[in-house]
């Protein structure tokens, strides 16, 4: 007997072509290139959505965009090679939306795709916004793999729905800490950060550790998400003398903080997570970025053993750069594909019993999860800039 399709939509190959017809192109490129059409589902295709969810709008749309398109290819790249379960021909489905780096729109974003009765979630980009979000994807019995939200607490909850493809801030904090007080012997530190899940949690994280070291915390400060203006934060800071300054927050705050840093003559090394690690940052911290080092919570894409033929397939495809986090998302595309495959099933609780199980080799690396959803296997990357653009410095196994 075959499995029931749950919650899936057989599509005839008139509607599916009207439908292909009529679709918005929603797969536009982040730098305004045109993204191909949908490809309407073959006759008799059962039509599978795959949720993703992050911020399209905001200061960090480029960050959203660049996730979103790492999912979307993915999912063309399957369609292209055809799907089959349960003998059945399976058409995926990208259900896209914007969370707007926002936690009360991103509770209402994950409603929605639970409304759409999507297999599994990709998303969200943000600690903040995958932490409440994540109890509307497990009252609903759907998975959820976040390929950025570092923040330990998104997989303590005791959800069985989270599931993770980077490191946590629990390695990272320390990773960058080490890095201050070993690499830089840095006696006296500053920590600043954004108030959000991400920047608060990594901020803590870190200072942890340092203080564990026997260097001593100086200052600590916090600002928002949406600032733009540091000099008085940074002023107070100058005044202490730190040695080394830690901003938890991302490019879009971390960028002006870091050239306001420059220009009130601090010579102390900034150091930055994940959110602040990308190219954008160079353009916004102009040629401060230089005093600016940074850490990513996954192997740097130029060491990924498929990192390469990624780049490549994502610049033929979208026409701009990978920012940071697109193969990670792409791998939890098929990483929830590869569950439908084991699982022989669309249905969403049992994609989601076979998660646990999940042994998956990807452009990221190998991928198999803890008990609480995280990798069993992972590694933090330490970057500084050189011209704007970020270089290897460090990879950390964890």
């Amino acid at each position: 007997m075959r499995v029931k399709f749950a919650h899936a939509v057989t599509i005839a190959a008139a509607v599916a072509m009207l439908a292909a017809c009529s679709r918005k192109n929603d797969g536009e490129a982040s730098n305004g290139a045109s993204a191909a059409p949908a490809a309407a589902a073959p006759a008799s295709a059962t039509v599978v959505r795959i949720g993703h969810a992050a911020p399209l709008t905001g200061g960090i749309a480029h960050l959203g965009k660049d996730n979103e398109n790492g999912a979307r290819l993915a999912v063309e790249e399957i369609d292209a090679q055809g799907l089959t379960i349960d003998g059945h021909r399976i058409q995926l489905e990208l259900d896209a939306q914007d969370d707007a780096a926002d936690p009360k729109t991103g509770t209402q974003v994950a409603q929605k795709l639970v409304d759409d009765h999507v297999v599994g979630v990709v998303g969200h980009l943000n600690s903040g916004v995958s932490i409440p979000a994540s109890k509307i994807y497990s009252d609903a019995g759907i998975v959820q793999i976040s390929p950025s939200s570092t923040n330990p607490s998104y997989t303590q909850q005791g959800f069985k729905t989270t599931y993770r493809v980077v490191a946590t801030d629990a390695q990272q904090g320390p990773a960058l800490a080490n890095y201050a007080t070993g690499a830089l012997h840095a006696k006296r530190v500053a920590v600043v950060d954004d108030a959000t899940a991400y920047g608060k949690g990594l901020a803590d994280e870190f200072a942890k550790t340092v203080e564990a070291s026997g260097a001593k915390v100086v200052a600590r400060e916090a600002t928002t998400d949406k600032a733009t203006d540091f000099r008085a934060i940074l002023t107070k800071i100058k005044s202490v003398q730190p040695d080394v300054i830690m901003y938890g927050g991302m490019d879009a705050t971390g960028g002006p903080f870091t050239k306001q840093a420059a220009a009130l003559g601090i010579r102390a090394k900034i150091l930055g997570g994940d959110g602040v690690c990308t190219d954008k940052v160079g353009e916004l911290a102009g040629t401060a970025v230089q005093n600016l080092v940074c850490s990513e919570a996954g192997l740097a894409l130029s060491k990924m053993d498929k990192g390469a033929d990624f780049e490549k397939k994502y610049d033929d495809r979208f026409h701009t750069p990978v920012q940071i986090y697109a193969p990670f998302t792409y791998d939890a595309v098929y990483v929830i594909v590869d569950a439908m495959k084991r699982a022989n099933s669309i249905d969403a609780p049992k994609v989601l019993a076979a998660m646990p199980s999940t042994d998956y080799n990807g452009v990221t690396g190998h991928i198999a999860f803890d008990d609480k959803g995280d990798l069993k296997e992972g590694a933090i990357t330490l970057y500084d800039f050189k011209d704007g653009k970020k270089a290897v410095l460090d990879v950390v196994k964890m």
